[in-house]
């Protein structure tokens, strides 16, 4: 389990995090999304004990950042922005530099599974100097992975992959959770973070919102659903607008746009009405927003509030 309490981080007077506080319970995936600058690569580095929080407090698999900052290390794995390889030193190299730091039992086997897994085998005595960016980021995300930690920090897991290496990344993040690993994910790619992720935290040096991406839908658009009808829709605007149960109602072209908290209750109702003033209905869908774009939206308020 990962806990912050009011976690603070400040850099002379610029304040990179402002007291955050939240609680990632065991086994899930955890989607931590903002903007460049916003703080997410400094709290993952607070959390993993790379450098000290100013104020506040944070646990990470019952340890206490701060106080047993070497237990944290043992077991966590973290996968940087920009990971730095030794270029001289072939992949198989590196990759038993690092499982020996890690006291990993089976260093061979460790290596040649996760250089297998990750397509990197039939370079594995090559220099790492002389991979592209993405097999190095493959080979980065072994070494994240080589001591099996029961926390995974991954800031831009899938960065500079192609969709090959993209999907073998998710499904490796799938198949850890299901083992009860925990993974706190930062990511820019937003349709990665509503796949795969149990719930997303928005931030901007703050804590914005947290929620399950479907929850966040809700909270951000509501619940909108069309009625595309035959020909123009501005007749039966009337008709519909004056319903208890409609929250807003608007038109788009030949659409009805209704937001309502229950349509699977009320759409009969609506329909009945609609078809009673002469309306004909071609199709009745619920529109269905991006976690995309209720981050846009977000970011967008908080502008707008600025």
């Amino acid at each position: 389990m990962i806990q912050t309490d009011n976690l603070t981080k400040k850099f002379g007077d610029q304040v990179a995090v402002d007291r955050l506080s939240l609680t990632i319970p065991e086994g899930e995936v955890f989607g931590f999304l903002g903007p460049n600058g916003a703080g997410k690569t400094t709290t993952i580095r607070m959390l993993t004990s790379l450098i000290s929080p100013t104020s506040g407090g944070a646990h990470v698999l019952g340890y206490e950042v701060g106080r047993d900052d070497q237990q944290i290390r043992r077991n966590v794995g973290i996968l940087t922005e920009t990971p730095g390889m030794y270029d001289r030193l072939s992949a198989r190299r590196n990759l038993t530099i690092f499982a020996k730091l890690y006291e990993v039992e089976h260093v061979d086997y460790q290596v040649e599974k996760y250089l297998k897994l990750l397509g990197l085998w039939e370079r594995r005595d090559d220099p790492v100097g002389e991979f592209s960016k993405g097999m190095r980021q493959k080979l980065a995300i072994g070494r994240a992975l080589l001591h099996e930690p029961r926390a995974l920090f991954l800031d831009e897991p899938t960065a500079a992959l192609d969709p090959e290496a993209s999907r073998l990344v998710h499904d490796f993040i799938n198949e850890l959770k299901g083992k009860g690993r925990t993974i706190f994910l930062c990511t820019h790619n937003l349709d990665e973070a509503d796949r795969l992720c149990d719930r997303v935290a928005v931030f901007k040096t703050h804590l914005r919102v947290l929620d399950a991406p479907s929850s966040l839908r809700q909270q951000v658009y509501g619940r909108q659903i069309a009625f595309h009808l035959a020909g123009s829709a501005d007749a039966f605007l009337p008709i519909v607008q004056p319903l208890s149960y409609i929250k807003e109602a608007k038109l788009s072209d030949n659409k009805l746009i209704l937001s309502l908290d229950d349509p699977e209750t009320h759409n009969p109702d609506i329909i009945r009405a609609l078809v009673a003033a002469g309306a004909a209905i071609q199709f009745v869908g619920e529109l269905r927003y991006s976690l995309e774009d209720v981050y846009l939206q977000l970011m967008k308020e908080d502008v707008t509030k600025a």
